[in-house]
């Protein structure tokens, strides 16, 4: 079998992936909060760790993939309040676009997708067993994790709990053990959402809900939690904390894995700044394959720029590719490609999509080199194959470039590769004044060429980085 390797934020280091049993692999992804459209930052970690489960099912014979939705937080109760609707009319809402968008964006479905509010039992049951064990105390109707009580508390962020209290907005309250403690259950007030408790009508804290839907629908161990890297304290740290200590010390998760987080031209992604792009709006300005490229486009654990110029140059490349394919437009496939071997190689070194995704441009490349019918079947099966792994190429050739030829602003490739040639040819006769003219007219459509041993290759660029 294959060896899938992962970057396993517990240690922080590179390992070999071996599940605690191969017929039944569990992976636990943090779903959205919905209160509002999700923005682009927060669909990565669906699109990444759903290819992540696409590939387990090519390795194992079972997968269980859960993906949460957090539909109780203190961000609905205020967005039902300032609506004056129940807070179902917001989360059924905000969840059916988040369903939605996910499958325009082609991110791979759970198995499971728990709902908090389905599961108040098994959250109360779950602080019941942390206080019979010591790890948890009540006090004014709040039901609190003792942090003291745990004595590995911060292995996951390797912070100690006082750099993490400085590094966090921590509630101070005066039935606080320790400021570190945290919420398991929290009271109600009539106007607000609330179960009834042993202490109470109440309503649970955020961490307690992933735990007990983790416990619930893959085990007391899973094998591997994945989030955003902004979720790794205090979210995971408490989960970790609360499941162990619930589980009599049993390890949690065995592998923890963190995307990147996105920034918009360098900047961090906030609303504060007014940068905060929402992924709804842009499926309606963009094709959702485009958006999806963009998001593989840089290794998971690093951060991801969004830009106009990224998005022009992820634009051109799926051109380019699509081009490949409909010049191959004759060929007959299989229904299924299979998948060319380096592709899967490249996912299998820790989800690494910036080499998968550059080797599906040297398959197009390649590709305008095959002529006969056999090597030009081959290259048509090996595109469609590779593309189908990460998601892309998944619609006919005229049908994409009819998504992308009402954009004002789109490059057509064609007429790129047209200009680059005459450029060559100028060059090759000596012509270095047309040369340098066509050069010219290509940095006014944003594209900055560069001449090799190889070829001439070229990118869509921020205007301000072309040559004049």
């Amino acid at each position: 079998m294959s060896t899938l390797r992962l970057h396993n934020s517990l240690t922080r280091r590179v390992e070999e992936f071996v599940p605690q049993d191969p017929r039944r692999v569990t992976l636990y992804v943090c779903g959205p909060t919905v209160y509002n459209y999700v923005h682009i930052g927060n669909a990565r970690p669906y699109v990444v760790f759903g290819l992540l489960a696409r590939l387990l099912r090519r390795l194992y014979p079972g997968v269980v993939y859960a993906r949460n939705i957090t539909d109780v937080d203190d961000k609905i109760n205020a967005a039902a309040h300032a609506a004056g609707v129940p807070i179902d009319r917001i989360t059924d809402r905000f969840a059916a676009a988040f369903f939605e968008d996910m499958a325009a964006l082609g991110a791979d479905p759970p198995d499971v997708t728990p709902h908090a509010t389905q599961h108040i039992g098994e959250i109360i049951a779950m602080c019941e067993r942390l206080i019979e064990s010591g790890h948890a105390y009540v006090a004014e109707g709040h039901v609190l994790f003792d942090v003291a009580t745990y004595a590995n508390y911060g292995e996951l962020s390797g912070r100690s709990v006082d750099e993490m209290i400085a590094g966090a907005r921590v509630e101070v309250a005066p039935y606080k053990k320790n400021p570190a403690d945290f919420v398991l259950w929290k009271p109600s007030t009539p106007e607000l959402p609330g179960w009834d408790s042993p202490w109470g009508r109440g309503r649970p804290g955020w961490h307690i809900e992933c735990s007990a839907m983790a416990e619930a629908h893959l085990g007391e161990t899973i094998d591997i939690h994945a989030g955003g890297n902004d979720l790794m304290f205090p979210h995971h740290e408490n989960e970790i904390a609360q499941s162990t200590c619930a589980h009599g010390g049993r390890i949690f998760a065995r592998y923890w894995l963190h995307n990147g987080m996105l920034t918009f031209n360098g900047r961090k992604m906030s609303k504060s700044l007014g940068n905060v792009m929402v992924l709804h709006e842009l499926l309606q300005k963009h094709p959702p394959e485009l958006l999806r490229y963009l998001l593989l486009k840089a290794h998971y654990r690093q951060p991801l720029d969004w830009s106009d110029a990224a998005i022009a140059q992820a634009r051109a490349t799926l051109d380019g590719w699509y081009t490949a394919l409909r010049d191959l437009g004759d060929v007959a496939t299989p229904s299924e490609a299979p998948v060319p071997p380096e592709i899967e190689a490249a996912l299998l070194d820790d989800l690494n999509t910036p080499q998968a995704l550059s080797l599906i441009a040297e398959l197009a490349t390649s590709s305008r080199r095959a002529t006969t019918p056999e090597t030009r079947k081959a290259a048509k099966s090996a595109l469609l194959g590779a593309g189908a792994l990460l998601g892309l190429l998944r619609v006919e050739p005229e049908a994409w470039f009819k998504q992308t030829s009402g954009e004002a602003d789109a490059i057509d490739p064609v007429e790129i590769e047209a200009l680059i040639a005459r450029r060559n040819e100028a060059r090759k006769a000596r012509n270095f004044a047309e040369a340098d003219r066509l050069r010219d007219e290509l940095a006014a459509k944003n594209i900055a060429i560069e001449d090799s041993a190889q070829g001439t290759r070229w990118k869509v660029v921020n205007p301000n980085e072309c040559p004049a």
